[in-house]
């Protein structure tokens, strides 16, 4: 999500992307396929959504809110039809597999962390010393200048939306496995959770701002605030109502220190 906020878009199906993926897996494996066929259906069914998504605003020129906020619907009904809007539990033979994956441990600490150092890792070198990341901060900053200056805008737009979702993919089969089942409502309202994520990393909405790392504290931050609300005893419900207040207040924040 960060890459493309840095170029001035939104991705609002990154939740709806994660259900269907996630149902993907579920049904591909419960049908007796292995670990790796389930997880190549995932991360096709994200290529092909990042890929229209991309196609529509890079090509044709729509707005990144309107397209990705009908996939946002599209998605998520896909899911509900593939699954019949059942749950999945049973994944076949590879089950172990997907479990522990998603909820195993490797020297004491949690898969999805390895997970997630790595792919911070990975972005975090390509935002800074790629041709690739200087191309997407040049097209956050000015789109019309990056465009006279040769950057190949429409591929570098697409390659972020495609990017977006097949990390929505990966997240999915992670949660899957660590929930040891999946339901069509996998997913739902984490757009907002991820946006806030990048926003409070220091993405800047308007485009041309932001990192990898600042995201992966961005994350960490809205976990430990949703934890210190449950310690505290505020009622889980208004854990959205906090986190949709950090994007506003983050927001403001860049706006008054631009101003400045």
């Amino acid at each position: 999500m960060t890459a493309v906020i840095i170029t001035g878009g939104i991705d609002l199906s990154v939740g709806s992307t994660m259900g269907v993926c996630g149902i993907l897996v579920g049904v591909v494996m419960s049908s007796g396929q292995p670990l790796a066929v389930g997880i190549a259906a995932a991360l096709g069914g994200a290529a092909v959504v990042g890929l229209i998504n991309g196609w529509l605003i890079a090509y044709a020129g729509m707005p990144s809110f309107v397209v990705t906020l009908g996939m946002l619907s599209i998605a998520r009904s896909l899911a509900m039809v593939f699954s019949g809007n059942k749950m999945i539990y049973d994944f076949g033979p590879d089950s172990d597999l997907l479990l522990a994956l998603g909820g195993g441990t490797m020297l004491g600490v949690a898969s999805p962390v390895w997970f997630l150092g790595a792919l911070a890792l990975a972005f975090g070198f390509a935002l800074r010393w790629t041709r690739w990341g200087t191309w997407i901060y040049a097209i956050g900053g000015n789109e019309q200048a990056a465009t006279l200056t040769g950057v190949p805008v429409r591929a570098v737009k697409l390659s972020v939306y495609v990017l977006c979702s097949l990390t929505a993919g990966i997240a999915a089969i992670l949660m899957v496995g660590w929930l040891g089942a999946v339901t069509t409502g996998l997913g739902q309202t984490d757009e907002l959770r991820v946006i806030a994520a990048s926003v409070i990393g220091g993405a800047n909405l308007m485009g041309g701002a932001g990192t990898a790392f600042g995201a992966v504290i961005g994350a960490a931050l809205i976990e430990v605030i949703r934890n210190a609300l449950l310690l505290l005893g505020v009622d889980a419900f208004w854990q959205g109502t906090f986190v949709g207040l950090f994007i506003i207040l983050a927001v403001a924040f860049e706006r008054l220190r631009r101003g400045r």
